[in-house]
């Protein structure tokens, strides 16, 4: 028998981002997909500098008995600050690096919240929101922090992400033409909504 899916905590539930692929039936991302069963199903909120999400993770995610595998702190980091680029930008990006910092256990079956924010380049990079956030090196710089219940420190996340053109996408992302046309809609939509 399939384990539960985690829960988002109920401490704080909000309005959540859809992200533009939940919409596909059989989109199985491991982190973010509303469609796996096996998977975290982590949900989205706006902060004001950027986006979290909020999760409990059971026995089925432990490592040592009731610890958390550290590997998944490293999942929840990445879906996080991988979302955010793509609420925020309305592009694909994929990770280039990703260094995390444990600073305590994560604990089986209570509530953490995973923030989330990017580095915005220099005010000379230009006015739409995907230049925005790219550097002069080309990649996005992003952050997250994984807070227990009291707001204290459990994990720190630096990351860069390459931002890809719907037209590499569609070379690296292995869908069936009217998926990946329903993909860039959805991106090109949230990329609208990102610059109003």
């Amino acid at each position: 028998m399939d384990a539960p899916p985690p829960v988002p905590s109920p401490a704080l539930v909000e309005e959540y981002l859809p992200v533009p692929w939940s919409t596909l039936q059989d989109y199985h991302c491991f982190g973010c997909s509303p469609h796996n069963s096996q998977g975290l199903r982590l949900r989205f909120a706006v902060r004001p500098d950027g986006i979290d999400t909020r999760f409990r993770l059971d026995r089925a995610h432990e490592s040592y008995p009731g610890i958390v595998h550290g590997g998944l702190v490293g999942v929840i980091c990445d879906e996080t600050m991988g979302n955010l680029i793509v609420l925020r930008t309305g592009l694909t990006s994929f990770t280039t690096s990703l260094r995390l910092r444990y600073v305590n256990v994560m604990r089986v079956n209570a509530d953490y919240q995973c923030v989330a924010w990017l580095h915005v380049a220099s005010a000379g990079s230009g006015a739409d929101s995907a230049s925005h956030v790219t550097g002069a090196d080309g990649l996005v710089h992003a952050e997250a922090e994984v807070l227990d219940a009291d707001g204290g420190l459990v994990a720190a996340a630096n990351a860069t992400y390459r931002p890809t053109s719907m037209g590499s996408a569609r070379r690296h992302l292995n869908l069936p033409s009217e998926e990946f046309d329903r993909i860039a809609d959805a991106l090109a939509a949230a990329r609208s909504s990102s610059t109003t």
